[in-house]
């Protein structure tokens, strides 16, 4: 005899969610920015048990249902899991090789601080927009402007503010990036009539956001001193072998993406050239991290290039800021990430499956009555499905799929909806500590979600840009009459 299973009531739905949100409030207050080394993730697996409780014995859902609800949750995020993992590696030959030194020592030569903030954001945008791919720009030029930043005095939560404020435009705007390609899937419209429509809010965000960086910059008090500046850049050059030709990597990466090449094959090929350069460049530093082993380079080469790739490796000198800066943790450095992303997918996985993520979508939709409402709930409904979901995919498919005909029906063409989506789940994802961005962009950067966050201007202003143009009816696209005569028909039928 199949047993039927019951429909969840909002207070159901609403108690697994209740009881994540006030765990994690106790656990950060507790651990602070230590939360992510483990805290977190029990927390979240402490949720997806109470979830699954409710789901067995409340709502009579087979064990077994849910189980593939989180295996088919986890299994969607298993390609950001490899790029985490190939991030950390490419980190490490990158950092062996001299590649993110070189980046630093020439940027010092080239930014101070009244324009750093600004360059910083720009620079990040536009390699985002050539790759389309916000983790691959902080992850590389990320780090190296972190450093530079931080040699011009600046603090390392203000400095990730711009760097992630940049990528996360970049990455929405960008033609090669999934999370813009996904969008209009879920509404209903082409990629180019999406990208058209997010510039109404997406470039008036940005302006706002360049002239707030600009303002830190002229009143900040960075005084990155110039001994400093010529210290840092003089035990950089006595450590490495600067030169242009190390640049060649990351040209070869960046090439990769724009001409359409996956993500994990070019950023494997990154770390594997990354490993290459190391050897022909930095043969004093592979001695450094391989030590007087007694054997010939060969073998130190290749002990060097391995460690970069998946462990801890740093490089000590006199000057303490660079110390900071020389220090990579490889594959194993993203562990703790990848066990966050695999709980959060978890708990996502039985929440989706057991329909309580569903019935409280469905009831802020009833309480939509005008366009401005209609906006800004999708836009509530996209930072929710970031919370509790943990992962930006989610929280712009299902809010994808629950509000498309609802913005047809009220005569919004799908533009509208896809231009909200990433507005609002693109962009606040990587200001959600438990969240598979923030998650990420913390460990790569290794600055905490919560110290970045209050300076990613663009993506805290993004979301009231969009709320915003839809209650004052900016920038909206409307069916036509005609058109509207035949979505009538549609639903009528």
């Amino acid at each position: 005899m199949i047993t039927k299973h019951k429909e969840p009531t909002i207070l159901e739905a609403l108690f697994p969610i209740a009881f994540l949100i006030v765990l994690l409030v106790i656990n950060i207050w507790i651990f602070g920015t230590d939360a992510l080394s483990g805290s977190n993730q029990m927390v979240l697996i402490f949720s997806a048990a109470v979830a699954a409780l409710m789901a067995v014995y409340w709502l009579k859902f087979k064990w077994e249902i849910l189980q593939d609800g989180i295996v088919k949750s986890i299994s969607s995020a298993m390609s950001s899991i490899l790029i985490l993992l190939l991030i950390g590696a490419l980190a490490g030959t990158w950092m062996l090789s001299g590649i993110v030194p070189a980046m630093i020592y020439y940027g010092l030569q080239i930014l101070n601080p009244t324009i750093f903030l600004i360059a910083a954001c720009m620079v990040c945008a536009i390699v985002s927009i050539a790759t389309g791919s916000s983790w691959t720009t902080v992850a590389t030029v990320g780090v190296a402007l972190l450093g530079i930043g931080k040699a011009l005095g600046f603090e390392e939560g203000i400095i990730g503010g711009a760097i992630i404020s940049g990528a996360y435009f970049g990455d929405k705007m960008s033609p090669l990036s999934d999370t813009t390609n996904l969008a209009p899937a879920m509404a209903g419209t082409d990629l180019f009539t999406h990208i058209r429509h997010m510039t109404k809010t997406t470039v008036p965000s940005m302006s706002i956001t360049l002239i707030i960086f600009g303002v830190i910059g002229v009143f900040s008090g960075a005084q990155g001193s110039v001994d400093q500046v010529k210290d840092i850049s003089a035990v950089i050059l006595d450590q490495f072998n600067i030169s242009g030709w190390l640049f060649i990597v990351p040209v070869v990466v960046i090439v990769m993406i724009v001409k359409k090449v996956s993500a994990v094959p070019a950023l494997l090929v990154g770390a594997v050239l990354g490993g290459v350069f190391a050897i022909i460049f930095q043969p004093q530093v592979i001695h450094l991290i391989a030590g007087d082993t007694g054997f010939g380079y060969a073998y130190q080469s290749f002990k060097s290039v391995m460690m970069a790739l998946y462990g801890s490796i740093s490089i000590v000198t006199s000057n303490e800021i660079v110390n900071e800066l020389l220090v990579t943790r490889g594959m194993s450095g993203m562990l703790n990430t990848i066990w966050l992303i695999i709980c959060a997918m978890a708990f996502g996985g039985i929440m989706e499956e057991s329909g309580m993520l569903k019935v409280l979508a469905e009831a802020v939709i009833r309480k939509v009555h005008s366009i401005g409402s209609l906006i800004a709930s999708t836009a509530a409904t996209c930072v929710f499905f970031n919370v509790t979901t943990s992962d930006q995919y989610l929280a712009i498919l299902v809010p994808g799929r629950m509000y498309a005909n609802v913005y047809r029906k009220r005569g919004l063409k799908p533009e509208n909806l896809s231009r909200t989506l990433e507005d609002s789940a693109t962009v606040t994802s990587v200001l959600i500590p438990w969240n598979t961005c923030g998650a990420t962009q913390a460990s790569v950067l290794g600055v905490a979600t919560l110290a970045y966050a209050p300076y990613c201007f663009f993506n805290i202003i993004s979301p009231i840009m969009t709320v915003l143009f839809g209650y004052f009816k900016l920038g909206i696209n409307y069916y036509s009459e005609e058109e509207m005569k035949e979505i009538r028909k549609e639903f009528a039928v």
